[in-house]
């Protein structure tokens, strides 16, 4: 929040008496990360395939240079706050000596646990963890019978108790419930609305990993944006209510109407923010055909403002390559994406403004309000009853910005319904941005604006303003 917008704040202790949904602690803290990476590496990555049959031989998984180090340097430096990878895929070979099946890195010429070591890599380096497992899996016979679902959870168990603290847990939405084939080349059909029993399974992380998240395309704490191109829609609501894809079918994960996941609902019946996810390449996983078509930093960034900008989370797959490390393409391409987003935002001219003043200011206070997660949080808000109000900058003299960006203080749970940015230009009030929802960010990319004076109207009892800065990016694209 701004310094001078920090004059303007109420206090006031948050509490599970607001509107709801509100988010939890675990999910606080995950909205905070915004960026962070994926990584698929498994024996795709030496088949040169996308989805393993789950025949191939453990013989084939063999990085000639692996280093979990160099992965996490890249991705550190690239801004990202924590990564997730892919444990076991479709594929069912898993990167870790697990005790329940003998499909495992184990008995691969390198032999070494890569879930321990990119794991270890992140905390040294200050990242945060996170897995993959897959619930569908081609390799294992028991797949499509109740004792493969122990196996499973079997699974899940060592991952959330050998590896330290996990951020999230991701499972995949593919699942083999359309009867997709098996190593084995057999059918196993299954009802994924229930095979699973997924409250029995996210208890297993509730109980292990109290702070995790857990990911699905339904929930029950972050959601699949409904596409791979790595964009929220517009608006994107962090409430949710997830449905089953036709009438009289429960939502579970990969049976839900995904489509409902690029927008979110306004009046969810959860908090249940979305996630973007998308690959730095055209695959999944590395391909060498592919080295040359890489995203550029630019398309990164304008996925940044399509991601993050509009209330989600960017969760950028970065494949390693056969030597086991992030290729120089992409290590590039990642770089210059992170020193694009430090111009753009390095100097917020909010900070300069001379006065700021607001239409409402709840109970006249001016300190510091208490967030639900233990936090200090200061913030701007509408009284309860109020659903309009506005905050007025003005500067001693013009300033020229094209980047708006907001933070709602989501701890109160998503109160805003509309804002507009006005600026004054000449004698006149023009409108430069408007949108339905806020969130955890909002950010606008407009033609440049020269004004003393910048307004931003809300709309939404008690709506909650947690951080306001105007910036004049060198590196926006026309």
């Amino acid at each position: 929040m701004t310094t001078a917008i920090l004059t303007l704040a109420m206090s006031l202790t948050l509490s599970q008496s607001g509107p709801a949904p509100i988010p939890t602690k675990r999910q606080l803290a995950w909205h905070r990360m915004e960026v962070y990476g994926f990584l698929h590496f498994t024996t795709n990555t030496f088949t040169d395939r996308e989805w393993g049959q789950g025949d191939e031989p453990e013989s084939v998984f063999a990085p000639t240079d692996f280093s979990a180090d160099q992965i996490v340097d890249v991705a550190k430096r690239a801004g990202m706050k924590g990564l997730i990878l892919t444990a076991k895929h479709h594929d069912g070979f898993c990167l870790w000596p697990t005790k329940t099946t003998g499909h495992n890195v184990s008995k691969s010429p390198f032999g070494k646990d890569v879930v321990r070591l990119v794991s270890d890599a992140c905390r040294k380096a200050g990242l945060k963890f996170g897995v993959y497992l897959s619930p569908w899996d081609r390799h294992d016979a028991r797949y499509g019978r109740p004792e493969y679902v122990e196996t499973y959870r079997a699974q899940l168990k060592e991952l959330l108790t050998g590896y330290g603290p996990i951020f999230e847990v991701w499972h995949d939405g593919a699942n083999g419930g359309d009867g997709y084939y098996g190593g084995a080349r057999e059918t196993r059909k299954i009802d994924a609305s229930t095979y699973y029993g997924w409250p029995e399974t996210w208890a297993i992380v509730r109980r292990l990993q109290p702070d995790a998240v857990i990911f699905s395309d339904a929930g029950p704490d972050v959601r699949w944006v409904g596409n791979e191109s790595g964009f929220a829609g517009d608006p994107c609501w962090a409430t949710y209510t997830p449905s089953g894809p036709k009438e009289g079918v429960a939502p579970a994960p990969g049976l839900t109407k995904y489509q409902d996941g690029e927008h979110g609902h306004v009046d969810g019946q959860y908090w249940m923010p979305a996630e973007c996810d998308v690959s730095i390449r055209p695959g999944w996983f590395w391909h060498e055909k592919e080295n040359d078509k890489v995203k550029t930093p630019q398309q990164l960034k304008d996925l940044y403002f399509r991601s993050v900008g509009r209330g989600a989370s960017f969760l950028l797959n970065v494949p390693p390559d056969r030597r086991g490390r992030i290729h120089p393409n992409d290590e590039k391409a990642l770089i210059g994406f992170k020193r694009l987003l430090d111009e753009a935002f390095a100097h917020d001219l909010a900070k300069t403004a001379k006065t700021v003043s607001a239409t409402n200011v709840r109970d006249g206070q001016h300190s510091a309000a208490k967030a639900t997660d233990g936090d200090t949080a200061t913030f701007w808000a509408l009284p309860e009853r109020t659903s309009k109000g506005s905050l007025e900058m003005r500067f001693a003299k013009p300033v020229a910005f094209d980047t708006v960006r907001i933070r709602e203080a989501i701890a109160l749970g998503q109160r805003i319904r509309r804002v507009e940015v006005s600026a004054l230009i000449g004698s006149m009030w023009r409108t430069v941005a408007e949108a339905e929802s806020v969130g955890n960010c909002r950010l606008f990319q407009i033609g440049p604006v020269t004004t003393t004076k910048v307004r931003f109207t809300f709309q939404g009892t008690g709506a909650a303003v947690s951080e306001i800065g105007l910036f004049l990016d060198p590196n926006k694209a026309p």
